[in-house]
């Protein structure tokens, strides 16, 4: 377990799921720039910022190559950290690839799975989320498939030009950038609920925060425990912040 102690007049910060690079450049670069404009919103009073996964639609990194663009994103990421602020980043499943970049040019902490927390009193569960709760066999299949070694390790002799484009074209194929699958309908039927409760018969945690389901949501799971997820920066610019007291999922306006 990872403890964070809070200090006086600070907040800590959660968002996830910006699918940069997709599912245009110009729609991209607009979100892009607006949560550019959240980060350094945020600069003054943050300690810490979780960054969920799928910060990216697609990532690879060879050795001497990373993906085209998102130079404002990663000059605002090394500023906050050389700021002093805390950048936690989980892998999402479409930049499960991250290798050491992020933690050697911006200073990150990266975790490849979810990982216990406790921030000042409060026990904490945090991920991306995806592939966890129970059914979707074929998925978790591909996870393990995709988070191989031997398939980075063969992706790795293709050309960058081409890998790239062939990793960005199957990325934009999933049908939740396009706002399909989307849809809250009971808290029963949501996967991640139903992981937190069975998690809960075992070890207690006062909070589980995922990204993934690109839908901010707060669900009591009884015992005064809670999972939220901080939904998307496609639809929702949403996110979560404590301040020492509370969690709160909050929407950025600007």
């Amino acid at each position: 377990m990872i403890p964070i102690e809070l200090n006086p007049s600070k907040k800590i910060y959660f968002s996830s799921d910006n699918h940069l690079g997709s599912p245009s450049k110009v729609s991209s670069f607009e979100r892009e720039k607006k949560f550019i404009l959240w980060l350094d919103e945020i600069k003054s009073d943050a300690q810490a910022i979780f960054f969920l996964g799928d910060l990216f639609d697609f990532w690879f990194e060879y050795k001497k190559v990373i993906p085209k663009g998102y130079v404002r994103l990663f000059g605002k990421l090394a500023e906050l950290y050389d700021y002093g602020i805390e950048l936690f980043f989980f892998v999402g499943n479409h930049d499960c690839w991250v290798e050491n970049y992020f933690q050697k040019e911006l200073g990150f902490k990266v975790f490849k799975k979810p990982t216990d927390f406790k921030i000042d009193n409060y026990n904490l569960f945090i991920g991306h989320g995806d592939g966890l709760g129970p059914g979707d066999i074929k998925y978790k299949f591909l996870k393990i498939f995709f988070r191989s070694h031997i398939l980075k390790k063969v992706f790795s002799f293709i050309h960058p030009d081409i890998g790239i484009a062939i990793g960005s074209f199957l990325s934009k194929k999933n049908k939740i950038l396009s706002g399909h699958n989307i849809q809250f309908k009971s808290k029963e039927k949501e996967i991640l609920f139903k992981f937190c409760k069975k998690i809960l018969k075992t070890k207690y945690y006062h909070f589980f925060i995922f990204g993934h389901r690109h839908l901010p949501l707060e669900l009591d799971l009884g015992n005064n425990s809670k999972y939220l997820n901080t939904g998307d920066w496609i639809t929702h610019f949403s996110y979560i912040v404590y301040d020492g007291t509370s969690f709160s999922l909050k929407n950025f306006k600007k």
